[in-house]
């Protein structure tokens, strides 16, 4: 991958390039009815104006948007994103070339256990969880009370 010979804040600005020139792919009719969701659906109707492509309709996702080879599957920030259940999923991490997310099914408590790790390891935290920093002031917060 040409991403590693890159410097992280030449991707990010072709990052930001390529997903500027992107549009926004709307599901058929949803501006008409206000019960239809924008997501995207495949238009299949014998007469659907969108599937035969005339002028005038939203576009539909075709191959020509596909993401060049050196940005696709990486984060806005740069950073290849990796995601994470345990805390022994961070090991063999590299901090300058990964970032992580957090499942959101872990709880609380091994969230806590994985972002303490991440930090010891110097890794960048995508989706860092309020609960934790508060529970950690909360902890200190107790402690000075009682002290």
């Amino acid at each position: 991958m040409s991403g590693k010979t890159r410097s992280k804040k030449a991707l990010t600005k072709k990052i930001k390039k390529f997903r500027g020139k992107v549009p926004r792919f709307i599901r058929q009719e949803s501006w008409r009815y206000k019960r239809l969701e924008t997501g995207w659906r495949k238009p299949k109707g014998i007469d659907s104006k969108m599937r035969l492509k005339r002028k005038g309709y939203p576009v539909s996702p075709t191959v020509g948007y596909r993401t060049p080879r050196d940005i696709r599957g990486i984060h806005p920030s740069g950073f290849t994103e990796v995601l994470v259940y345990r805390v022994e999923d961070l090991k063999g991490l590299n901090p300058e070339i990964h970032a992580v997310r957090i499942a959101h099914q872990v709880g609380l408590r091994k969230r806590m256990e994985i972002e303490e790790a991440a930090k010891r390891f110097g890794l960048k935290i995508l989706n860092p969880s309020r609960r934790v920093a508060e529970k950690s002031v909360g902890k200190s917060g107790k402690a000075e009370e009682k002290g």
